[in-house]
């Protein structure tokens, strides 16, 4: 990529009201412990809080010196007015004052960059993606992708890339486009590594970078103990991955760690990631989140997690 990121992101889906309210002194503590834990990468999305999160994290940065942090933001879903009632249904607590429609033209990705610039308070974001085009794919890469790389070629942003929940699209823009980056959810984990055999190679083929998020697969991976209503991609966990998951919790344990430390350190071990992105919601959140980046994992653990059979032995280990 080609802009320096810090390898702990500050993912913005939290202090959007995912799935409960966060107060704006809560959101703004967050913000505060991820930048006094070294944090100067901030991630955010018009999705997160129909604009809340965007909103926010503009407030909370704003003051602080420009060139010494990394917004991305995303494009797909335009916000337009809206006279709902009741709260957002697609699992963020906020009113229904907007809702997202999805546009992946040319003219749609520049509106979104200029809405988010206002929400966000700023003159420039560093990194766009486009944000989970899965049904899109024909407009994404025939208008928002051209469109992004117009922005790029004027300086309007210093690099683009894609963000989704899957790897297999994520690789058809790696080889297709000139991609800065990939912002690749859930899929490259502790847990499970579908992204390795062909996505990740192809990334560090074309020189991609690579943001991993979701690195909890949503939950199952977070608390050091995995309860039995643990959830995997925003769903109840099938039983066998809850058994998987505590067969590597009790690896950890016995090594004097904790399965959220190595599950928060695990995809940095790779070449071709350049950080991984965690949403918190409060400062305490945040802190807890940084100490678990920053824990010492022994070597000894990776050894038997692949001794074990819970790593391949061909999974690079930080």
């Amino acid at each position: 990529m080609k802009i320096a990121v810090s390898r702990l992101g500050f993912g913005g889906a939290p202090i959007g009201n995912l799935y409960r309210e966060v107060s704006d002194e809560d959101a703004f503590g967050a913000v505060e412990a991820a930048w006094q834990s070294g944090v100067r990468y901030f991630d955010t999305a018009p999705h997160y809080g129909l604009g809340l999160s965007e909103r926010r994290l503009g407030v909370a940065l704003a003051g602080r010196p420009r060139d010494e942090y990394v917004i991305s933001t995303k494009v797909g879903r335009l916000l337009e007015p809206f006279d709902g009632e009741g709260s957002d249904d697609e699992g963020f607590a906020v009113p229904r004052n907007f809702r997202r429609v999805r546009d992946y033209s040319a003219d749609g990705v520049r509106r979104s960059i200029e809405s988010s610039l206002e929400r966000l308070g700023t003159d420039r974001v560093e990194v766009v993606y486009i944000h989970d085009p899965d049904e899109h794919w024909d407009e994404a890469l025939s208008q928002a992708y051209p469109a992004l790389e117009e922005l790029r070629s004027q300086g309007v942003v210093r690099a683009i890339g894609v963000g989704m929940n899957q790897w297999e699209m994520p690789e058809r823009f790696v080889r297709e486009t000139d991609v800065d980056v990939v912002m690749l959810a859930g899929r490259y984990t502790l847990l499970e590594q579908p992204a390795l055999p062909s996505f990740l190679p192809a990334c560090a083929e074309r020189g991609v970078s690579v943001v991993a998020c979701g690195v909890f697969n949503s939950g199952l991976l977070s608390k050091p103990v995995v309860p039995p209503d643990a959830k995997y991609d925003y769903e109840d966990a099938p039983p066998e991955l809850v058994a998987r998951a505590r067969a590597i919790a009790s690896v950890c344990d016995r090594h004097g760690v904790t399965l959220p430390e190595v599950a928060i350190q695990f995809a940095l071990g790779h070449p071709a990631v350049v950080s991984v992105v965690i949403g918190s919601r409060t400062a305490a959140q945040m802190t807890s989140n940084a100490a678990r980046f920053s824990a010492s994992i022994p070597a000894g653990l990776w050894d038997e997690l692949k001794s074990s059979g819970l790593l391949g032995e061909e999974v690079p280990t930080p």
